[in-house]
């Protein structure tokens, strides 16, 4: 059909930007309220040697689910912090008991106001439907946004990701209270509060605990999806370990997952009815547990450092020391962590997340004149849209000018003479990737792009494809990391390439799984590396198994940068 298409993402992206703007106080507000609320439940769990939290939790699981449960809980979470991830656990703790308040404190009201009325329920229902199947990876892009990188965007995320459940169970749990029961209540003229709160919730309660339950388990599932936008953690942990192919830590850090799951699975599931309750009564426990709260609240408090980081005026007082960085197994990330000691910037944090989410907040804080400070590399659009400047790097921190390479794996000469000799002769400049990258950026398709750039430089293309055989139909898999730049590239080489008579895949990974897959040979070639320093490391680790054709694009930069209103100009300057 030749229909227009109906232009919804822009609609879409027309109505965030005018939500951003107009609720912009009230999204600075919960981001606040949030952080705090966060800090204040990291600074209870970390006051103190780690063995009292592990002893705490130790004697909770015991007292909810008996003795070999409060045996495993001692085991488990001592091997965590012998294992070294005892800060990220206590990261992923308090995001995830702060999601599930937040879907306890919204989910249980409207479960209960959709039990009572069939017009909520009726619209409630297919909003859930939506929220449930939409992939969780789509509410971090608005979450960005509204409220920043950083872990913010990471809760609201997983809260919106995990309430349906709660609302689920609350609902079904009164519903289906015995209908015989509601007509005694009414027949000795109960209100309707008194209906609700002395016999509806008493009898539901088992239902809605269940919906807390998995509330609790998807927000814990979504601390590897949070980590993309900035959210620390054993999540960012596991994600710097996919991206790095570091399969020993990968693995540390997703067994601390399991185990906070199990803790967290089996005292949700039997707090309603703890195993020793005729031993010791809930309330003493709560009362205990209340007392110990505030003890290590209050003790936080008096001990805590206050100090203050430096000027608040000056350029890190105003991004609050942050550098927006972007995937944490990208060489740019070790470049920069390398310059933050060259330059003893000891009061500055690296925020991990990625280059959408980087980008995301450079537009925020650009729109807003703000200041801010992200890692860049050109060629990228972001040049062309903003006024940028990169910032003076006197201790080469950064290294010069680098080149982007083409590598294949062993044997492609042999099986697809063609497609190597293209990949070999692959070869353009900056303002040739810029072109692609302009369409995209403006809502172009990638491969409609590439196919716009090759009909207008049919005689470049000539070049890359002289003395090329034809293929025959075999298949061409390019993997590539998701920098525009590389989006670009890998699908103006792999138009070419299906021009020529091959099947092309082109697959989007980190950067550690990219040099992986052309080593073992499990992917075909990329257009994406880029030599000698920001990739430097995984080179080195496969670089006798693969074949380097040299540079398809020459002169890329890479460093810190900053808008040009920014009155600073060096990396000395943040000090």
């Amino acid at each position: 059909m030749n229909m227009p298409k109906i232009p919804l993402g822009a609609w879409v992206d027309s109505l965030v930007d005018w939500i951003t703007v107009t609720f912009s106080g009230l999204f600075s507000l919960i981001t606040s309220a949030i952080e705090g609320l966060l800090n204040f439940l990291v600074d209870v769990m970390s006051v103190g040697p780690s063995i009292v939290l592990i002893i705490v939790f130790t004697l909770l699981v015991a007292y909810t689910s008996r003795w070999p449960l409060g045996i495993f809980t001692l085991i488990s979470l001592l091997l965590i912090d012998n294992l070294g991830y005892w800060e990220s656990s206590i990261q992923t703790l308090a995001i995830v008991i702060l999601s599930g308040f937040l879907t306890i404190l919204i989910g249980i009201p409207i479960g209960i106001w959709c039990a009572q009325s069939s017009t909520v329920r009726k619209i409630v229902t297919p909003i859930l439907d939506f929220m449930q199947t939409m992939p969780a990876f789509v509410y971090l892009i608005p979450s960005i946004l509204f409220f920043g990188i950083g872990v913010v965007p990471g809760i609201i995320a997983s809260f919106i990701f995990a309430i349906a459940p709660t609302i689920r169970m609350t609902n079904l749990g009164i519903q289906e209270v015995p209908k015989d029961l509601i007509e005694a209540s009414d027949a000795f003229g109960s209100t309707s509060s008194q209906k609700l709160f002395k016999v509806q919730l008493p009898l539901a309660t088992p239902t809605i605990l269940a919906g807390v339950n998995q509330s609790i388990m998807l927000a814990l599932s979504m601390v590897v999806t949070a980590s993309l936008v900035g959210a620390p953690g054993l999540g960012a942990d596991v994600y710097r370990a996919v991206s790095q192919i570091n399969v020993g830590q990968g693995f540390e850090a997703g067994l601390s997952i399991v185990f906070i799951a199990i803790i967290l699975d089996r005292i949700t599931q039997n707090l309603r009815k703890p195993a020793y309750e005729h031993i010791v009564s809930r309330k003493i426990v709560i009362s205990i547990l209340a007392v110990l709260v505030v003890v290590a609240a209050l003790f936080g408090t008096f001990t805590k450092d206050n100090a203050v980081k430096g000027d608040p005026n000056s350029i890190g007082g105003q991004t609050n020391y942050k550098i927006i960085g972007i995937e944490p197994g990208a060489g740019l990330m070790k470049q920069t962590r390398d310059a933050l000691e060259k330059y003893e910037l000891n009061n500055w944090q690296l925020v991990e997340g990625s280059s959408a989410a980087m980008v995301a907040e450079l537009k925020k804080a650009y729109n807003k004149k703000e200041p801010i400070v992200v890692t860049g590399w050109s060629p990228h659009w972001m040049f062309s849209t903003y006024d940028l400047k990169y910032l003076k790097d006197p201790n080469n921190s950064y290294g010069g000018a680098e080149n982007i390479n083409t590598i294949v794996r062993k044997g492609l000469e042999q099986d697809a003479p063609g497609a190597y000799t293209i990949l070999d002769q692959f070869a353009w400049k900056t303002s040739d990737m810029e072109e692609v990258m302009v369409d995209v950026t403006g809502g172009m398709d990638p491969s409609k792009a590439a196919e716009k750039w090759i009909n207008a430089n049919q005689d470049k293309v000539t070049e890359w494809t002289k003395g090329a055989q034809t293929g025959n139909g075999e298949s061409i898999k390019l993997v590539y990391v998701a920098w525009d730049t590389e989006i670009a590239s890998t699908n103006v080489i792999g138009k070419v390439l299906e021009q020529n008579g091959y099947k092309v895949t082109l697959s989007q990974v980190e950067v550690g799984p990219m040099f992986a897959g052309i080593a073992n040979g499990s992917a075909d070639a990329t257009v994406s590396a880029w030599l000698p320093s920001t990739h430097l490391e995984y080179y080195n680790t496969y670089k006798n198994n693969f074949v380097d054709l040299g540079p398809n694009l020459k002169g890329t930069k890479t460093g810190l940068v900053v808008p040009k209103y920014v009155d600073i100009n060096s990396i000395e300057e943040l000090k």
